[in-house]
């Protein structure tokens, strides 16, 4: 199997994020791709590659092109105005702020344009961010474009993640959205249906809001209910897509502490609606923060059962693309990686 991986990833690398209200240590580090390529490392059966260039086009074909230049030089703004290294917003765009009055574009003041385009506290952006999150998009590219060329699978170690990055907001550790970007890619190239599965504990808000009108992009979520996880306002049952988009929309909430066999039963109610959908390829957003363990959910899947979710997605035979999301349990990271490419490798051969 091909891996995707760049060492551009390090670029992001804040020491703090605002959770709760709180400053704490950041939890989405450069430590957690290092464990993962450590473990594929180790396994002849898995080819490291570099990701190939592609420039920003396919990033605007799902953002707002605004945001994406906003993102390239946030930085540089942000500490020229402040004073300060991390940039983490403290002031954001509330729809109620300008109720009843004309919309607005932007704000002037660089302390305010980041509260209007990110979301929320646990997205700093630092120095190297744009350029990290720029080799993630070039990973998950660079896969896709292995997997249309004939290939049955191939992962992306993207780092940051991006299923939380909508089409103009970006947050929740994201700031491009990897998977929304190569599902794009892929109806770009010439593919008329194609599916993203979800498996990450948080519900990939913004994959859902990209392609939510859309026909030719089925999703599917199985994750933590936003009733008590992030990200709260999105990601319940009956969003199942709008206008043309109707139907190709799945969530599927999970209670706290479900099991190996509860989530594979629910993840065959998920696959057995992309079979039906009968996608050209699959995307699939693979988040390790469903491990029992990790210490930003609450499910209790263990290493074995992400095992057993990778075989129950391999044993669909389609053609498919895997992008790493999130997992922040970092000792076992490797492990979890490992436990579910490896169902990929086994059952190819």
């Amino acid at each position: 199997m091909q891996v995707v991986f760049s060492e551009s990833h390090r670029l992001h690398d804040p020491t703090a994020q605002v959770e709760a209200g709180h400053r704490i240590p950041m939890q989405e580090t450069p430590s957690r791709a290092e464990q993962i390529i450590s473990s594929l490392a180790q396994d002849a059966r898995f080819e490291i590659v570099e990701p190939k260039t592609f420039g920003r086009a396919p990033i605007d074909s799902v953002h707002e092109p605004a945001m994406v230049s906003y993102i390239e030089h946030a930085h540089a703004e942000w500490s020229a105005a402040s004073g300060f290294d991390i940039a983490i917003p403290d002031v954001f765009f509330h729809p109620a702020l300008r109720a009843g009055m004309e919309p607005i574009a932007d704000a002037e003041s660089p302390l305010g344009r980041l509260g209007y385009w990110c979301f929320e506290t646990t997205t700093p952006i630092v120095a190297g961010t744009y350029t990290a999150a720029r080799s993630a998009v070039d990973s998950a590219l660079t896969a896709t474009d292995t997997v249309l060329g004939g290939a049955s699978n191939a992962y992306a170690l993207c780092r940051p993640p991006g299923h939380h990055a909508a089409t103009s907001v970006f947050g929740g550790y994201c700031f491009f959205n990897n998977a929304a970007i190569a599902a794009q890619h892929a109806v770009a190239k010439g593919a008329e249906r194609v599916a993203v599965l979800d498996v990450d504990y948080h519900h990939g808000n913004g994959t859902e809001q990209i392609f939510y009108e859309r026909p030719d992009v089925f999703y599917a979520s199985l994750h933590g209910d936003p009733a008590r996880a992030y990200p709260y306002f999105l990601g319940f049952a009956d969003e199942t897509g709008t206008g043309r988009g109707n139907g190709r929309n799945l969530n599927i909430p999970l209670e706290a502490g479900c099991e190996n066999d509860m989530y594979l039963s629910e993840l065959t109610r998920a696959l057995d609606a992309i079979d039906s959908y009968n996608p050209e390829v699959l995307f699939v957003s693979l988040g390790l923060d469903i491990f029992g363990g990790d210490p930003l959910g609450d499910l209790a899947i263990t290493t074995d059962g992400i095992g057993r979710i990778g075989a129950a997605i391999r044993a669909r035979s389609m053609p498919t693309v895997i992008l790493q999301e999130g997992g922040y349990a970092v000792s076992e990271l490797g492990n979890n990686a490992h436990a579910f490419l490896d169902k990929f490798v086994s059952l190819s051969s």
